[in-house]
C-alpha cells in the first residue's frame, strides 16, 4: 500500500494484477487498483475531477482526466473517508500510476490532492 497526503486529503493505493482477465500472449495485462481517500484535515472538501498519468516499461503515456472518480464526486468533511476499485490495461507487465484529485473546499478554495506514482506488476516480476 502506498499513501500520499496534500491540503489535509490522504490518499492510499492497493493494486492487483487480475490474471484472469489478462493474456500476456496478446500484450494485455490488467491491473485493479483500490483507492482509499480520507479527509485528516479540519476543512470538508468535494472531490471534482481526476487526473491520471499511467506509464507501461515501453514508456508508452495515457492521460486519463474526467469527472469525480467511478461516477461519484465524494463530499468528504473532517474524518470521513470514501473507497473505490477501479482498472487499467498495460501493454507490458510493469508499468506505474499517479496523479491528482481537483478538489473545493466548501469554502470555495481550489487545490489538488496529489496522488503518488505507484507500481503496477505482474506477481515475482520485481523478485
Amino acid at each position: 500500500m502506498q499513501s500520499d497526503f496534500s491540503e489535509g486529503i490522504k490518499v492510499d493505493v492497493d493494486t492487483l494484477y487480475v490474471e484472469s482477465e489478462s493474456d500476456p500472449d496478446m500484450d494485455r495485462y490488467v491491473f485493479a487498483y483500490t483507492i482509499t481517500i480520507r479527509n485528516v484535515g479540519s476543512v470538508a472538501a468535494k472531490l471534482l475531477t481526476r487526473h491520471w498519468i499511467i506509464r507501461d516499461a515501453n514508456g508508452k503515456v495515457q492521460e486519463v482526466q474526467g469527472d469525480g472518480v467511478v461516477g461519484e464526486q465524494p463530499h468528504l468533511k473532517p474524518g470521513e473517508g470514501f473507497q473505490y476499485t477501479s482498472g487499467t490495461m498495460l501493454e507490458t507487465n510493469m508499468g506505474t500510476m499517479g496523479g491528482s484529485y481537483s478538489m473545493i473546499t466548501d469554502e470555495g478554495a481550489e487545490f489538488k490532492a496529489s496522488i503518488a506514482e505507484f507500481l503496477l506488476t505482474t506477481p515475482r516480476t520485481l523478485h
